[in-house]
């Protein structure tokens, strides 16, 4: 019996340490804070939905993350990218700049990826506004907002 468990656990410790998909590639976070080739989904999927959930369902058992899916507050994309850009309550900013990453130990968005996330979280989990925010529109933000 002994035997039969060796190849087994064998099979999967090489399962366990297999290279990162090609998507996890696209997701490289650099030195900078920043991730390269990530899309609003994948921001998401990375980023967001540990607390947000895979749903957008969010979480109340420990802290309190807000749902996104079917939720009103959405309806302003301007709303949303600002939140992701300063962070509320229990979530921590996004738009930090690589010089402030340091102390926050964060993540920095650049604008179109801020734009992609609003852009996705704003027509996806049964959310269905189409309008859509621009990285223009979220750079404008940022400098209204004096970041």
């Amino acid at each position: 019996m002994r035997r039969g468990l060796l190849p087994s656990g064998l099979a999967l410790v090489l399962l366990a340490v297999q290279p990162a998909s090609h998507a996890d590639e696209a997701f490289a976070m650099q030195s900078t804070g920043q991730f390269s080739k990530a899309d609003g989904a994948t921001i998401y999927r990375h980023v967001c939905q540990g607390c947000h959930m895979p749903e957008g369902q969010g979480a109340s058992q420990v802290g309190h993350y807000p749902a996104l899916a079917g939720n009103p507050t959405l309806a302003s994309p301007h709303y949303v990218a600002m939140t992701i850009l300063q962070g509320r309550k229990n979530m921590p900013a996004f738009g930090v700049t690589p010089a402030q990453l340091a102390q926050t130990r964060g993540v920095a968005l650049t604008d179109a990826q801020v734009a992609d996330v609003t852009n996705y979280l704003r027509t996806h989990f049964g959310n269905r506004y189409e309008d859509r925010i621009s990285a223009a529109d979220v750079a404008e933000l940022r400098r209204a907002a004096g970041e």
